[in-house]
């Protein structure tokens, strides 16, 4: 089912792909006080906050439930044919890399899709990637809020000869500290060796 959705959106992700980079590279993405090449935000702009979701258990989580622990977020939607699962595995390959350190972290994938991305199909997502990644769902109010508070752009894009539709969305990893805190951005593409380094040299300076 996935190879066919693939093969059907071809056209559209395409177009999307395009748009998607001019963001990232120095359109939208600077309008919202984010640094792509230097993994930094603009003076002045607060990344992250308090948010209240739904775990893959049907539990109401909030930021406060990983106090203590570095979280590693990633916006994205289990219907996403491209970015989205490579970023993910390249979260899986960084948490193997990490070893015994991977524990401090808190590997989080929330959705921006919840209309499809109920706790049950974030569930059986997140688990073809690796059991440590934490799907959180919520309303669409609460997913508004939270992609307010971390400046996570996100539409939806429709296909007239279909109901399908895809998301189109910005791709950074955040990496916020155990107060809470941003502490760096990724942009996406790197690959897990990149990322485990980036990570470990973050958390063995706390």
């Amino acid at each position: 089912m996935r190879a066919l959705r693939f093969a059907a959106y071809g056209l559209i992700v395409a177009v999307l792909a395009g748009w998607g980079a001019w963001w990232v590279l120095g359109g939208g993405a600077s309008r919202l006080g984010l640094d792509t090449m230097g993994g930094s935000v603009s003076a002045g702009v607060t990344v992250g906050g308090p948010f209240t979701l739904t775990d893959t258990a049907g539990h109401t989580v909030t930021d406060a439930t990983y106090r203590g622990r570095w979280m590693l977020v990633y916006f994205g939607y289990t219907f996403c044919p491209d970015v989205c699962p490579t970023e993910l595995q390249t979260i899986a390959g960084a948490l193997d890399a990490l070893g015994p350190d991977a524990a401090r972290l808190a590997p989080i994938f929330i959705t921006i899709d919840p209309a499809r991305d109920t706790q049950e199909t974030m569930a059986g997502y997140v688990k073809l990637f690796d059991d440590r990644l934490i799907g959180l769902t919520g309303t669409e109010a609460q997913i508004a809020a939270v992609a307010r508070a971390y400046r996570v752009y996100y539409a939806r894009a429709e296909r007239k000869d279909t109901t399908q539709y895809l998301m189109d969305h910005s791709s950074f990893l955040y990496l916020m500290g155990p107060d809470g805190k941003l502490r760096s951005l990724y942009r996406p593409g790197m690959s897990a060796t990149d990322l485990a380094a980036a990570l470990r040299s973050r958390l063995a300076g706390e």
